[in-house]
């Protein structure tokens, strides 16, 4: 399988040649975003840094989604929240609930007792598959249950 980086520019070719302004434009910020990383390494990038450059395109957009609906701007809302659909088209998948809580009980089993080093324990496993709110949630329940 090709290079996260060779895909997302070989799609932005076929958007371009398709003449799909709104994907043309996503891919091509994104694309973007990956050289100025790339620049700031000083070194090739991994599918990983590359993973996180969409991520950080992802929660971006989100957060102007919010902006705009208290603005009571739906129709840029509504192409920001197209834009996180695009993008995470190229994300792996998510962890689920179930799997996230697995670990945190066998990390508070293995003796971690406070959030931070369950946490600690729990986060590096779910890099890039999982929201850390949600995995802080997740520890503060099993936590409680615990005491």
């Amino acid at each position: 399988m090709p290079p996260l980086q060779d895909r997302l520019a070989a799609e932005l070719n076929a958007a371009r040649k398709a003449q799909d302004k709104a994907l043309t434009l996503v891919l091509g910020t994104i694309l973007s975003d990956t050289k100025n990383r790339e620049i700031e390494l000083k070194r090739a990038l991994t599918d990983d840094d590359v993973i996180d450059v969409l991520r950080k395109g992802v929660k971006r957009r989100r957060e102007s989604v919010e902006a705009y609906e208290k603005g009571g701007r739906a129709e840029l809302a509504a192409q920001e929240a197209a834009e996180v659909v695009v993008l995470e088209r190229y994300l792996p998948a998510m962890a689920s609930e179930d799997d996230i809580r697995d670990a945190v009980r066998a990390a508070i089993a293995a003796g971690a007792s406070g959030v931070g080093p369950v946490m600690g324990a729990v986060m590096p496993q779910f890099k890039g598959r999982a929201d850390g709110g949600m995995i802080n949630r997740v520890v503060r329940e099993e936590l409680g249950k615990s005491e």
